[in-house]
């Protein structure tokens, strides 16, 4: 297994780590579980960037990056949707989970009739992960011993992300659209 796939399977490994040390009951687990979370969506980069530098791209590690990228981002979703208990907050969260399945549905079903290429990674898929990520980063260290500022900072972020999240998911059903329009007669 090579060191971009290793990154991967340890971004895996880290979210059951993210949900035990945020629900841990100490001062500290909020914050801890924010830099597991940094950490792990900073390896989402880093595998990226050493599979291209090394040349070191793999089947394998194509399909398990998006996926470690999923469930890292919505399971952090589904705590901060817990912590909160507010129903705009656990509205967005369901909106960002609700798009990613769909889009992840979508590459499915795009690489079935061959054209898994219209829907590969965009940059607006890419400033809308960064914007995810700091959002839940501030969100996720937020607690009563935290300033009240982080909790604000985050939620600004999360409210940007949720756009970026409708936005990018209309631009992928646009470039996909001809496909499912053509593929819907079959």
């Amino acid at each position: 297994m090579n060191v971009p796939l290793q990154l991967t399977v340890m971004r895996i490994v880290c979210v059951p780590l993210v949900f035990i040390v945020y629900l841990f009951p100490s001062a500290w687990s909020h914050y801890a579980a924010a830099f597991l979370f940094l950490l792990a969506i900073l390896t989402d980069w880093l595998d990226g960037y050493l599979a291209r530098r090394l040349n070191q791209s793999t089947k394998l590690g194509a399909f398990l990056d998006p996926v470690a990228d999923k469930i890292l981002i919505c399971v952090a979703l589904v705590l901060v949707a817990a912590y909160y208990a507010n129903f705009w907050i656990t509205l967005a969260s369901s909106i960002i989970v609700a798009r990613e399945i769909l889009i992840s549905a979508l590459r499915e079903w795009m690489a079935e009739i061959g054209s898994r290429t219209k829907v590969s990674v965009q940059y607006v898929g890419k400033i809308k992960t960064t914007f995810q990520a700091i959002a839940i980063v501030a969100l996720l260290m937020y607690s009563s011993y935290a300033p009240v500022w982080i909790f604000w900072f985050g939620l600004v972020f999360f409210y940007l992300a949720v756009i970026l999240t409708l936005w990018s998911m209309l631009v992928y059903l646009k470039t996909a659209w001809p496909d499912l329009k053509q593929h819907s007669k079959n």
